[in-house]
């Protein structure tokens, strides 16, 4: 199983951190001892400042590759929430040295993911998820503020990896991503159906 993540797919969270929207995907992978085992997710003690950011997964039901975007909905029949942990003080060290991100986003727990659903039970293009931070709502996003579409995505995945069933797509996150702290509640919802509950230890 590969997880495949596009950053800066949101043009308000890439303001925020300061980056320049892309113009094309911006891709990078997280390996299959990210996903967290259970409902608590550890700090890591290598990182005084790490951030949460919810995004919808989409999961490969049909392998391919050079997938044609018209074609590309064929590929992925469930689609969940994720969120991609990152170690921001670690990143920052690494992209002000030219290095790759992976040891701040790749690291051991760092993907959540809920259950996934039927793609059919939801509208893809306007499709509403948030986060709660100890009962706060912290990010609100919609696909339909997605530079790249989940087809785009596909499409343009596939012509550098051969996507097969299984494959898990964080499809970007949207703005207010911030800190967690020890003894923190993150609750994720897609639509208005809670589908992710997790304590921070």
């Amino acid at each position: 199983m590969k997880i495949i993540c596009i950053g800066r797919n949101y043009a308000e969270h890439a303001k925020e951190l300061g980056n320049e929207i892309p113009e094309s995907p911006v891709i990078f992978m997280k390996p299959d001892t990210a996903v967290l085992k259970g409902s608590d997710f550890y700090i890591p003690e290598f990182s005084d400042d790490v951030h949460y950011e919810l995004e919808v997964v989409l999961k490969i039901s049909k392998g391919g590759k050079y997938i044609l975007e018209k074609n590309a909905d064929k590929h992925y029949e469930e689609i969940g929430l994720g969120i991609d942990f990152t170690a921001r003080d670690l990143q920052s060290k690494l992209k002000e040295k030219g290095l790759p991100w992976e040891l701040a986003k790749g690291f051991d727990g760092s993907a959540v993911l809920s259950d996934f659903f039927s793609k059919e039970d939801f509208n893809l293009e306007n499709l509403n998820f948030s986060l709660l931070k100890n009962k706060e709502k912290v990010q609100d996003g919609n696909t339909s503020m997605m530079i790249f579409s989940a087809e785009k995505i596909i499409a343009f995945v596939s012509q550098y990896f051969t996507l097969k069933v299984g494959d898990l797509i964080f499809t970007g996150t949207p703005k207010g991503v911030g800190k967690i702290e020890e003894n923190d509640i993150l609750e994720a919802f897609l639509v208005d159906q809670k589908v992710l509950e997790l304590r921070i230890q």
